[in-house]
């Protein structure tokens, strides 16, 4: 896909920016490519827009966003188009307070492409809203979540009092946040998430898992990664935060992207695909939890049977009411 569709479908289709709105493009100095395109889709529906260019390396930590709080919320909209995330941050949460409609899109890859030019993109976020919101609904009544998977995956998750959310890309409603990435999200209650991880899939920003890797997590909490070469890559990645609070399990989600595929070029794609789940760590503040932390990760797991309170609400990584045929899936 081209650069310009990308940022058109961004802009048009998720954003629905109109003539006159003010949309403020945060990028970081490896993105230039991406923030001329947002310009280009800015002006072609008449648009007031502004690009905002921090440092890469100021960016997980969340100090630049906080300087950054005030100026958000004088805007229609928001673009965290920058390497790393930082819709769990608490200027993102403000800026949302004040009306302002936050979109996050984390730009990093692995092999130099643009996010831009990635075709998952194309997924239609009301197809995504129809698949997730049979589970939403599970999951907004619900107390408890246990997720098991073939290769050994058996976690237990709390979700008592708190609130699921769907992340379809699509934003109409003033102070909501939504992502590129596609998925139900809910923030667990912290310190009570327990249990074994296989994890089979993807690392976040360190890319895809060579060999599958037991994590078990005990009162929210990582307590041991198995010694593998992806554990110690991973192990090594959360240290480097210099913050235990990163440690803690922070989001549970389930990817409604049938387009994606978790193949480690994008966090983004890898955390969207259909037939995943995943765990985020660290921070969860506009997520709905109450958990803050130096940054945010997620880990991604396929095929996963989900079990909310006591009903089955996917199956081996394919949810209640969709058949697949061959590598498409459809609604039953």
């Amino acid at each position: 896909m081209h650069i310009d569709e990308g940022a058109r479908i961004i802009v048009e289709d998720w954003l629905h920016i109109k003539k006159g709105d003010l949309v403020y493009f945060i990028v970081d100095e490896t993105k230039k490519r991406e923030a001329e395109a947002f310009v280009r889709a800015s002006k072609k529906v008449g648009a007031n827009y502004e690009v905002i260019e921090l440092c890469s390396h100021e960016i997980q930590a969340g100090q630049a966003i906080e300087n950054l709080k005030f100026k958000m919320a004088q805007a229609d909209a928001v673009v965290g188009a920058t390497n790393f995330s930082f819709i769990t941050t608490d200027a993102v949460y403000y800026a949302l307070s004040r009306g302002v409609q936050f979109l996050s899109m984390p730009m990093s890859t692995n092999d130099g492409s643009s996010l831009l030019e990635q075709d998952f993109l194309k997924m239609d976020p009301d197809e995504a809203n129809r698949i997730g919101m049979p589970m939403f609904w599970e999951m907004r009544k619900a107390n408890k979540i246990h997720v098991t998977t073939e290769l050994g995956t058996d976690l237990y998750f709390d979700i008592t009092d708190r609130f699921p959310g769907i992340f379809h890309g699509s934003l109409w409603e003033i102070g909501k946040c939504s992502s590129a990435s596609f998925e139900i999200y809910i923030p667990p209650v912290e310190y009570k998430t327990s249990g074994r991880l296989v994890l089979d899939g993807s690392m976040g920003y360190i890319g895809l898992v060579q060999q599958p890797t037991e994590i078990i997590i005990e009162n929210g909490y990582i307590s041991r990664i198995e010694d593998t070469k992806d554990g110690i890559k991973l192990l090594k990645y959360i240290e480097s935060f210099h913050d235990t609070e990163m440690f803690c399990a922070a989001e549970f989600g389930i990817g409604l992207n049938t387009e994606a595929k978790c193949q480690g070029i994008s966090y983004i794609e890898d955390e969207s695909a259909f037939g995943t789940f995943h765990i985020g760590f660290g921070r969860n503040l506009a997520l709905g939890g109450c958990h803050n932390a130096t940054g945010h990760f997620d880990l991604v797991t396929h095929n996963p049977t989900i079990t909310v309170d006591d009903k089955v609400i996917m199956k081996n990584g394919v949810a209640k009411g969709i058949r697949i045929d061959g590598d498409r899936y459809h609604h039953m």
